[in-house]
């Protein structure tokens, strides 16, 4: 996939966990764990939203693109 979620690299660095992360965002913790790991297919904006107000952090800080081989 192009698109990388570098989820886990904020969430380390602002020393959250999966489940904090997860109530302040308002979804479940098997949803968030889907979009940490890399396997989902699509972010809504008003997720993304919120996990960047959580976060404290811009949307490029978490989203990267990479052009495949």
């Amino acid at each position: 996939m192009a698109i990388i979620v570098n989820l886990d690299v904020m969430m380390a660095k602002r020393k959250v966990s999966l489940s904090e992360l997860a109530i302040k965002v308002g979804i479940t913790n098997s949803n968030l764990s889907i979009l940490k790991t890399n396997k989902a297919k699509a972010i809504r904006f008003s997720t993304l939203e919120a996990i960047c107000k959580a976060l404290q952090c811009q949307p490029g800080d978490i989203l990267e693109y990479r052009e495949e081989n």
